[in-house]
């Protein structure tokens, strides 16, 4: 048999005894430098391993979401009435929504942005109004009982309830109520003579003489049909004495029963407080005023996005000033199918079917406390997606916080207009070979000027969606 001691004498690694091999300091600082250089060289390569990575791309918007774009916002006016304050939603492709009330809320605040009363519900059909367009050309047959700033605080405090029309001369109409209002007017006093009857007295106030009055009212429609209860200044709160609007028709019939409404509660020798007479029959007609000028408007909208179209080749260019369409499709007898992002414009301003406005007096300042496209993205979805993506909604509410003030400085008659660029962004989770989408939402450009208007002032939000979306994909390579 062959020995051990033959096979180990062909060894090529022959080893060192120990006892001719002698540790030395250097020796030992470069073994635990080169062990710590091993373990970060190994960190480093299981945290690339484990790490998320993105990737950017842009490519045509899928609209994955749907052909709608929800429009979610939260906006303070401190100076327009929730009574007329109006949201409309328009696109260029003619599409117009007037008066939006189904998901939008009202609530009255004050000069400080703080909540005067509850959610204030506008009155519908203004526009249905009956004037009763009564003409007598006699001015002496009718009289009215014009009010003073004085006179108002007097007749407030001996008159159960006073019914007060504020109007203007120069309003269309006020003059149409004019006619029925003075005829009321007197007959009123005739069943109910002010002398020896205190329960009810109507009368008037011309804002363009009596400015202040109107305004400590919040007066901002003419006419405003108000109604003053002995005792409400027992209730005064937000500088105002807590009173009522009528919204009914303005007929002569109409006004006197609107009168003999309010008054069945109330006998003649009764000289309680009328602080809560009201009739079930004069509810529907007469509702609370606001006791404060302005006005938080907050909720959504949806807004067209986006809109198929076919589209004659020698109409192309009526189409180019649009800017934005995804793609178009070229078929036979030079007609193009054309998937258009519709630009559109969000407009909030007074409005009224029987009202009228002093453009000089209006100020649509306001203050954007939230505003954003898209599905609502929950907060703690947000806090995961900046985990993962750090510049990720840095844009998509923009506008939050900001405020657009007129201080009067462009004269009168301003419109504040806002200009949103919109770009939406998808982030995309690729997981064994399969993509899953995490959050989609819409991020934007704004830029805002001022503008004077031939009619009313407005604040306007012009937005327009951009054809092409942002896709941020995230993978790791364990996943990839």
């Amino acid at each position: 048999m062959v020995s051990t001691t033959k096979i180990k004498s062909v060894d090529f690694y022959r080893k060192i005894p120990r006892d001719l091999t002698e540790a030395s300091l250097s020796g030992a600082g470069l073994s635990i430098v080169a062990a710590l250089a091993m373990l970060f060289l190994f960190g480093m390569e299981l945290s690339s391993y484990l790490a998320i990575n993105t990737s950017t791309s842009v490519i045509v918007d899928k609209s994955s979401d749907g052909d709608f774009l929800d429009i979610d916002f939260n906006i303070s006016f401190p100076a327009l009435s929730c009574e007329f304050a109006s949201v409309d939603v328009s696109d260029v492709f003619g599409t117009h929504r007037l008066n939006i009330t189904k998901t939008i809320k009202k609530v009255p605040i004050d000069p400080h942005l703080r909540a005067t009363a509850a959610e204030f519900h506008s009155s519908s059909g203004l526009h249905l109004i009956n004037h009763g367009d009564e003409d007598h050309g006699d001015n002496s047959t009718y009289a009215d009982i014009p009010l003073t700033g004085a006179a108002f605080e007097k007749f407030t405090h001996h008159f159960q309830i006073l019914v007060v029309n504020f109007y203007a001369p120069w309003c269309y109409w006020s003059n149409r109520l004019k006619p029925s209002w003075e005829k009321a007017s007197q007959i009123t006093r005739e069943r109910y003579n002010p002398g020896t009857d205190d329960r009810v007295l109507l009368g008037s106030v011309d804002c363009t003489q009596e400015p202040t009055l109107c305004k400590s009212n919040h007066i901002q429609g003419y006419p405003s049909i108000r109604i003053f209860r002995k005792g409400s200044d027992l209730r005064e709160d937000h500088g105002n004495h807590e009173h009522e609007s009528y919204y009914g028709d303005r007929d002569t019939d109409s006004l006197v029963k609107m009168v003999e409404e309010l008054l069945k509660p109330i006998k003649k020798e009764d000289h309680k407080l009328a602080l809560d007479g009201k009739s079930d029959n004069a509810a529907s007609t007469i509702k609370k005023a606001p006791v404060s000028g302005g006005c938080r408007i907050e909720g959504y909208v949806r807004a067209k996005k986006v809109e198929m179209s076919n589209v004659q080749f020698y109409d192309m260019l009526d189409y180019f000033f649009l800017a934005s369409f995804s793609f178009c499709l070229l078929v036979p007898f030079c007609l193009l199918y054309c998937l258009f992002q519709v630009p559109g414009e969000l407009v909030i301003s007074a409005h009224s079917g029987a009202h009228s406005f002093d453009a000089s007096q209006m100020n649509m300042s306001h203050i954007v406390t939230h505003l954003s496209f898209g599905t609502m993205v929950s907060e703690r979805l947000w806090t995961d997606m900046k985990r993962l993506l750090p510049y990720l909604g840095q844009s998509h509410d923009r506008m939050n916080g900001k405020s657009f003030i007129n201080q009067r400085k462009f004269d009168v008659n301003v419109t504040i207009e806002h200009y949103l660029q919109i770009v939406k962004t998808e982030v995309i989770s690729r997981r064994s070979g399969k993509e899953h989408s995490l959050i989609e939402e819409y991020e934007y450009t704004a830029h805002s000027s001022v503008a004077h208007s031939y009619h009313y002032p407005e604040a306007k939000f012009h937005f327009e969606l951009s054809p092409m979306q942002v896709s941020l994909c995230s993978f790791t390579q364990m996943r990839r």
